[in-house]
Parts: C-alpha cells; sequence; structure tokens
C-alpha cells in the first residue's frame, strides 16, 4: 500500500507535467513558426526575391565556424554583410541558389542543413554544403553559427577575384 508521500510525490509531479504541457505546446508553436520563417526567406533566396539575410537583426553576430579563410565571429549585419557577402555574390556570375535537404526547429533555434550552387566569375561551378545554426528572436535572426567545406570555400575565394 502507498503511503502518503508517495501519493502526494505522484500527484505533485502529475501536476508539475499537467503545468508544463502549455510551455511544450507553446515551445513547438515558435519553432512551427521560426521554422516557417527560414523556409520563406530560403524560398525566397531560391527565386532571387530575398533571402535569408534579410532577417538578421542589425546587432546580429553571424560565426564562421573552422578554417577558412572567412572563419570568425561577425559582431554585426554590417560587418558580415560587408566582408563575406557582398565579396562573396561580387565573386559569382550567377548567384548561389540554395536546395534545403531538411529544416530542424526547436523554439527560437532553426537549423538549416542545405546545398548551394551557382557560377563563378571565372566560368566554374561554385558548390558547398552547409549547416547553419540560427536564433530568432521576434522573426529575426540574432545569432548565426555556420559550418561548411572550407577547402571548396577557400579555393573560391583565392581563385575569384570579386568585381568593385
Amino acid at each position: 500500500m502507498a503511503g502518503f508521500g508517495t501519493l502526494l510525490a505522484v500527484a505533485v509531479s502529475g501536476f508539475a507535467v499537467a503545468a508544463l504541457a502549455p510551455l511544450a505546446h507553446a515551445r513547438a508553436d515558435t519553432a512551427d513558426a521560426n521554422k516557417a520563417i527560414i523556409q520563406r526567406a530560403f524560398d525566397a533566396w531560391a527565386a532571387g526575391t530575398g533571402g535569408p539575410y534579410d532577417l538578421l537583426a542589425d546587432d546580429a553576430t553571424w560565426t564562421i565556424t573552422g578554417n577558412s579563410l572567412a572563419s570568425k565571429t561577425y559582431p554585426s549585419r554590417e560587418a558580415f554583410m560587408s566582408e563575406v557577402i557582398r565579396p562573396f555574390n561580387a565573386r559569382m556570375s550567377a548567384g548561389l541558389k540554395p536546395s534545403i535537404r531538411n529544416i530542424y526547429a526547436e523554439g527560437n533555434t532553426v537549423v538549416v542543413f542545405f546545398d548551394a550552387s551557382g557560377t563563378a566569375r571565372d566560368g566554374k561551378p561554385y558548390a558547398n554544403t552547409y549547416a547553419w545554426f540560427l536564433d530568432l528572436k521576434d522573426g529575426k535572426i540574432g545569432k548565426a553559427h555556420a559550418f561548411f567545406d572550407s577547402i571548396a570555400f577557400n579555393d573560391f575565394w583565392t581563385r575569384v577575384e570579386p568585381v568593385p
């Protein structure tokens, strides 16, 4: 026969689970909404009408992880755009087109696993596979960590001069 302490513990734990259920539902709703925001941004990128960089907050940090020539943490949207994205695009004759393999979301974090390819100004293809970990707040990216093949990136970055 269960003692009073055991019954109380079961009752309290049942209450705790019931009390947490709305929080879990809200977290799932947030994850679904954030996943949809990123999906739309990637759809716009593929269509040439926008992209995920449009979602960067002004004070967003973007970290390129690894040992590429661009690997470091960029302290703002403008730093990342001026040091990486604009010089990257200036090396391309046809912009990158993404192809999402999968999107994962939990709470405010969205992970996008995708391939992107385009044609460099020297006529050679550029293709890479990426994993981006994006932390969103109020529909904006506040923090990002990017992983990709640094050998393919470094070859492209050193081989092709950007057009001013």
